[in-house]
């Protein structure tokens, strides 16, 4: 009995506790949490199931025809953060896309979403923004025209039918002349994005506008990362694009699409020597330009008996700098994989761009593919690099 006595407080705070926390333990903040979720699950559902009314029904900020052409295989968000007052709330999340066909893993984009409560307690959606710090996608600039080509998908913002029927024809092209070159072991399917402008195209990367003045497109994705690179994107800045004869296009394209089929390959040990020079050399490797028109910076400084004595840093490439120094950034890089093809072949070529790339550190990368693939070290293959540049620019 006096066991029983004893245990009776401790049964009464038991009691007690359960009363006010109730009995699934979930705050208010933790029931909004959820509320919101499985609003942008209905959202998410609707969207893939091309369902327009039901999409409308989750907010104000439903714009179905923004998103509607575009091909989707999967599309959900993740709330990681609520901030609510009253009956409006700010929610952070995480949007997870695949485009059908093209990526095997999802596109990844913070976003920032505004909500409100109405009378009968049900949440929708009032704006859906990017995050803080994100870049933004293509339909946070409008309304996306797809376009598809045999290889390729186009998706733009203010564009002729026309116009993103060129960039597709320009991705058929070159899917095919950058696998002669590669190979096979990639996609072989590529995504361009075409935004209305040089502020879009800087929208779309998170960057000032200026830090792309002049260059014509772009490749987003991570380098070595296998599972993720399927998802890259060709972006492109059509107000520099415009300045481009035919086969400046076609270049241009195909070097980006390079990129898109070497980026498994393509690790912090890559120098941007090797894997500009790379892509340039798959973009001019058909073009039948002679090594001064597709080099004609270097080609000056060359005949100025101002040879490089070293292959460039990645410093070099900085959009942001001088002009004439970037051209000759690409266009060394560009001489040294195209000595590289010429001397020991374009099989060589392309093992050694995978050799470095396996290395995953800078530190000894290249000297150790040198040596293991092209039988030289870099001291031997800069000199021959000069004199290759006498020979071909001089």
């Amino acid at each position: 009995m006096a066991g029983r006595r004893s245990a009776s407080p401790v049964v009464a705070l038991v009691v007690l506790l359960v009363v006010l926390t109730g009995c699934g333990g979930r705050s208010a903040a933790d029931s909004a949490t959820a509320d919101v979720q499985r609003l942008l699950d209905r959202r998410s559902a609707a969207l893939l199931g091309h369902d327009e009314r039901a999409y409308a029904r989750t907010g104000k900020d439903a714009d179905f025809s923004q998103v509607r052409a575009l091909p989707l295989a999967a599309w959900s968000y993740r709330v990681t953060a609520l901030r609510r007052t009253g009956d409006t709330a700010t929610a952070d999340a995480e949007l997870r896309y695949r485009v059908a066909g093209y990526d095997r893993a999802p596109v990844t984009a913070g976003r920032t979403l505004r909500l409100s409560r109405d009378a009968d307690g049900q949440w929708s959606v009032d704006a859906d923004r990017p995050a803080r710090k994100s870049a933004q996608q293509l339909w946070d600039q409008g309304a996306v025209q797809a376009v598809r080509g045999e290889r390729s998908l186009v998706l733009g913002v203010g564009q002729s039918g026309r116009s993103l029927r060129g960039f597709a024809d320009l991705a058929d092209r070159a899917v095919p002349a950058v696998s002669e070159a590669w190979g096979t072991d990639w996609g072989r399917r590529v995504v361009l994005l075409v935004p209305k402008s040089l502020e879009g195209m800087a929208g779309l990367l998170g960057s000032p506008a200026s830090s792309y003045r002049g260059i014509a497109a772009v490749t987003t994705g991570e380098t070595g990362a296998p599972a993720r690179a399927p998802a890259d994107r060709v972006i492109v800045n059509p107000d520099a694009f415009a300045l481009l004869g035919t086969l400046g296009e076609q270049v241009v394209v195909t070097h980006e699409t390079t990129h898109v089929a070497t980026r498994a390959h393509t690790t912090p040990a890559t120098p941007l020597w090797l894997s500009e020079g790379y892509a340039d050399w798959v973009g001019y490797r058909t073009a039948g330009r002679t090594a001064p028109e597709a080099a004609p910076e270097l080609s000056r400084a060359v005949t100025q008996d101002r040879i490089p004595s070293a292959l460039p840093d990645d410093s070099d490439f900085g959009f942001t700098g001088d002009a004439s120094r970037l051209a000759r950034a690409y266009e060394s890089g560009w001489t040294a994989c195209r000595l590289i093809a010429d001397r020991w072949g374009e099989t060589r070529l392309g093992a050694f761009y995978r050799a470095v790339g396996e290395h995953r550190k800078r530190a000894g990368a290249v000297e150790e593919a040198m040596r293991e693939v092209l039988g030289t070290t870099p001291e031997a293959f800069t000199a021959q690099w000069r004199d290759y540049l006498r020979d071909q620019l001089g």
